[in-house]
């Protein structure tokens, strides 16, 4: 491993700590399968396609569970540059601003600054990702009728994460060396969200100028 990806894995710059699978479980088989596949250097386009015989729902979640860990550790190598002077607002440039809202503290859309969304943010996949009423991990347990709601929210929300790293960090990361990391990371989840239609176009728009070319 490049001395830039030990940075970016480093474990005291985690943002959260990993959610990981249980050992023996259809989950982590399903994980070990993904990773096999990246590590293979297969096609990210066909990397995320539904292995045969799989069962969509167990192949999503999966992936959101890890697409949530890598987020949090590119973000953990940012965080001591997103403060809230360098960040008052969170955004993904001048057109951009992301509102939070959730059912307790915040009932309407507020505008907060950029490391004070992404506590809120993590702290709340982390809820839903270790609700067993909405991610169970027993096999034979059926997904809830909103799992894929949530799914979309969690990585409609997620993807808010790669658009401010991108448009205001991205000068760090490339110091890093790490940018070759972190784009083939977004690619990644760029074709998974739209192999299973998980995120609308329009919510797309940020970032589809840079990547026009490379993720079509």
């Amino acid at each position: 491993m490049s001395h830039a990806l030990k940075q970016v894995f480093n474990k005291d710059k985690t943002f959260r700590p990993k959610r990981k699978f249980e050992p023996g479980t259809q989950r982590f088989e399903l994980h070990k399968k993904a990773q096999a596949s990246l590590n293979a250097g297969l096609d990210l386009k066909v990397a995320v396609q539904l292995p045969p015989g799989e069962e969509q729902n167990d192949w999503v979640a999966v992936h959101v569970v890890d697409f949530f860990n890598r987020i949090n550790l590119i973000y953990g190598t940012i965080s001591d540059y997103c403060t809230e002077q360098s960040c008052p607002v969170m955004s993904g440039g001048p057109k951009y601003e992301y509102r939070w809202q959730d059912e307790h503290k915040y009932r309407k859309p507020t505008a907060l600054s950029a490391p004070q969304y992404m506590n809120l943010l993590m702290d709340w996949i982390e809820v839903q990702i270790n609700n067993e009423d909405i991610f169970p991990t027993n096999v034979g347990t059926p997904f809830p009728k909103n799992f894929l709601p949530v799914v979309k929210k969690i990585l409609s929300r997620l993807f808010r994460v790669f658009v401010h790293v991108y448009i205001h960090h991205f000068d760090r990361i490339t110091q890093m060396g790490s940018e070759a990391h972190v784009n083939t990371c977004y690619k990644h989840f760029y074709y998974f969200v739209k192999e299973f239609n998980l995120i609308d176009t329009k919510e797309l728009e940020p970032l589809v100028s840079a990547w026009v070319g490379s993720c079509t």
